[in-house]
């Protein structure tokens, strides 16, 4: 892993996460992506957000170096075409990954299928996350560009 891989992961997620974070508080949606993934292995709430956070970021990185290979093999990059695998990435995430994958092996994720003597801890996202709010999909398109913007703009081939 290149040392611009680690830095601009860092930086775009700290952005990304940023903008989702003020998206919360605007009460543009309800999308906690540190507890989603701080749940996968912990029940308290806040060592998930914890864990979470640390999750997401190591998650960036990896990100960041899957975008640098696009970039080696395409043999080029720019801010929009980072831009562009960011919106790209942020339709696959909320339409299969967050949609589909998780829900399916994360342990307090209710589903559609969920029982009435189950209980889930928390809500499924649904497609493109509407369950979260409305603005739940814009938030994460956007919070995605700007990600994919960063690491296209930080590029060191």
């Amino acid at each position: 892993m290149r040392a611009w891989e680690i830095a601009a992961g860092l930086i775009g997620t700290v952005a990304l996460t940023t903008v989702v974070r003020v998206a919360s508080e605007l009460h543009l949606t309800r999308l906690d992506l540190a507890l989603i993934l701080g749940t996968l292995v912990t029940k308290n709430r806040r060592r998930a957000r914890a864990c979470g956070y640390l999750f997401h970021a190591v998650l960036g990185v990896v990100f960041a170096a899957a975008y640098g290979a696009l970039f080696r093999q395409l043999g080029w990059s720019t801010w929009w075409l980072g831009a562009l695998f960011g919106a790209v990435h942020a339709l696959f995430l909320s339409t299969v990954v967050i949609n589909i994958l998780l829900p399916a092996i994360h342990p307090l994720m209710g589903t559609f299928e969920t029982a009435a003597n189950e209980y889930a801890l928390i809500e499924p996202p649904g497609f493109f996350m509407l369950n979260y709010g409305r603005a739940t999909v814009i938030v994460t398109l956007v919070s995605h560009i700007i990600f994919g913007a960063i690491v296209g703009a930080m590029y060191r081939g």
